[in-house]
């Protein structure tokens, strides 16, 4: 899970870099942020502390549902960062939920389902803006 989001915010870190002056730049750099905060909690409940996940539920959008994959690339636009993002946040929920239903102690339990929260949120948060900047474009 550490290696997870170490790995999720340097894929955010540098395609901000790259997507410089686009929109989805400053979207990145806070996905980006998220991420390292989400390390934190893993290396908190590692040491006993205790997270307990949101009883609100996350709506699903399921645009990411209906995208093939796409390789990122220097030369990709807005429209496939946007897409890879999604399906990055997609992989990582199911990650997340599947660490929760394996855990056998409640303290992971509840710290695997608050992450999968959480990548469910970057999940909706990229497909509100596909929605907004793509979808009613066309």
């Amino acid at each position: 899970a550490v290696k997870s989001e170490e790995n999720a915010n340097r894929f955010y870190s540098e395609w901000a870099k790259k997507l410089s002056g686009k929109p989805i730049q400053q979207v990145f750099e806070e996905l980006a942020a998220e991420e390292l905060k989400h390390k934190e909690f893993i290396l908190g409940v590692k040491q006993g502390k205790a997270l307990t996940p949101s009883k609100e539920e996350i709506t699903d959008l399921k645009i990411s549902d209906y995208m093939i994959d796409i390789r990122t690339s220097l030369d990709m636009d807005y429209q496939e960062a946007l897409v890879i993002a999604m399906h990055r946040e997609k992989i990582a929920f199911r990650l997340y939920s599947n660490l929760s239903d394996m855990s056998t102690e409640e303290n992971m339990k509840a710290t695997f389902r608050m992450l999968a929260q959480e990548e469910a949120k970057h999940k909706l948060r990229l497909e509100m803006i596909y929605d907004d900047d793509i979808l009613k474009e066309n």
